[in-house]
């Protein structure tokens, strides 16, 4: 009778879990959803959050209220993600950081491999390397040229350590043995605004704020780090045809905290798949340059694996010190 009863409790235990936990699917949500925005407001990234957030609380039936909580990286804003309690209630939306961070600092507060739980991939939004117009470097190949006649003498500008124009800048460099001076900045805006007036000589950055400055030939455009061109900056070729072989887009994903109930997981899934598919959405990304993108929650955890080892090898070539 005690085995009988044991292996009953064993039996019950999971259906009962299974079905609170679809009643809870079936009630959620109840109340706003609080979506965490690791970068500072008013930036490329911030646009395209809210904008998707919106959609989202449209989708959802209930409004998705975006949380600035910029700083070290996007590492504040996961952390206080991480930490959340798992009930559907906090996303955070992640860009490459996530996969740059294992290897950039020697201490985190949390694990993206553990503590979050991928969603889905959002968007993604092309970088483009630019130069200050007194610099006398017309593409990539005089840009190499001329860094290597007077190394030491350029410096670049980026929206902080380990951001992918950062990363991208200092791949560039590393690529082609050049000696070169890193200046960060926080955020791309600021960064931008550093060449436009000619603090730096040269940097990386988001396609969209770049695109005024670049095409009121403020600024020079070298180079897309796309494997085509782009419809927004066509006269500006990709790396690649300037002979250098890089492709670094910034990629953006929803995560919540680790073991939020799983029809909590597929009913946000679904759900911002139905946003990122709706026309008015996509024509308001389209206009600020970032691509809808979608896949399982499955599929983009390997994809932040992936990442994690590809920034991991960057790293380690650039030879940046860990923070």
């Amino acid at each position: 009778m005690i085995v009988r009863r044991s292996i009953a409790r064993t039996l019950f235990l999971p259906l009962a879990l299974a079905l609170s936990g679809a009643a809870f699917a079936q009630a959620y949500p109840t109340k706003p959803v609080r979506m965490i925005l690791p970068f500072p407001p008013g930036g490329p990234t911030d646009i395209a959050g809210r904008a998707i957030g919106q959609k989202l609380g449209e989708v959802l039936g209930q409004p998705v209220i975006p949380d600035n909580r910029p700083g070290a990286t996007s590492n504040i804003g996961l952390e206080l993600a991480a930490r959340a309690p798992a009930d559907g209630y906090t996303i955070v939306l992640a860009s490459p950081p996530i996969a740059v961070s294992p290897s950039l600092y020697r201490k985190l507060n949390y694990n993206a491999q553990t503590d979050l739980q991928p969603l889905t991939l959002v968007a993604a939004m092309q970088n483009v390397m630019a130069t200050h117009n007194s610099v006398p470097a017309k593409n990539l190949k005089e840009l190499i040229a001329l860094a290597k006649r007077h190394p030491g003498e350029l410096n670049f500008s980026s929206s902080g350590p380990g951001s992918t124009n950062h990363l991208a800048s200092e791949l560039f460099r590393s690529m082609y043995g050049l000696k070169m001076t890193h200046v960060p900045y926080k955020g791309n805006a600021a960064a931008l605004l550093a060449l436009t007036s000619g603090e730096v000589h040269f940097g990386t950055y988001a396609v969209p704020p770049a695109i005024p400055v670049i095409s009121a030939n403020r600024v020079r455009g070298l180079a897309v780090l796309n494997d085509k061109r782009i419809p927004t900056l066509p006269q500006v070729p990709t790396a690649r045809e300037s002979g250098v072989d890089m492709v670094m887009p910034i990629w953006y994903g929803m995560l919540a905290p680790a073991n939020t109930p799983r029809p909590i997981v597929d009913r946000l899934v679904s759900d911002l798949h139905k946003a990122l598919a709706s026309p008015d959405l996509k024509e308001k990304l389209a206009a600020a340059g970032v691509e809808p993108l979608t896949n399982t929650p499955e599929q983009f955890a390997e994809f932040i694996r992936s990442e994690t080892a590809r920034f991991a090898k960057i790293i380690k070539a650039s030879g940046i010190n860990p923070l």
